[in-house]
């Protein structure tokens, strides 16, 4: 049960590290400049100092559950 649950965590963390990846624009507009949509935060500083945080919490969690699960250490 709990193994699932944190499987289920793995998938969403992963997914949601590849969408913030392609949300940053550290030199250019990035995904947000196709719709015209790069001016979307008032403070560009803000919003990549909080998209920065957030990729990392979420690289920090998919990592972790990754060797978790991959070294069994909840099978015993």
């Amino acid at each position: 049960m709990v193994n699932q649950i944190l499987q289920i965590i793995w998938v969403l963390s992963g997914l949601g590290l590849i969408i913030l990846v392609l949300l940053h624009s550290p030199k250019g507009d990035g995904l947000g400049g196709i719709g015209g949509q790069a001016q979307l935060f008032t403070s560009t500083k803000s919003a990549e100092k909080a998209l920065n945080r957030v990729t990392w919490i979420l690289a920090i969690t998919f990592m972790s559950l990754t060797v978790i699960l991959s070294a069994g250490w909840l099978n015993q």
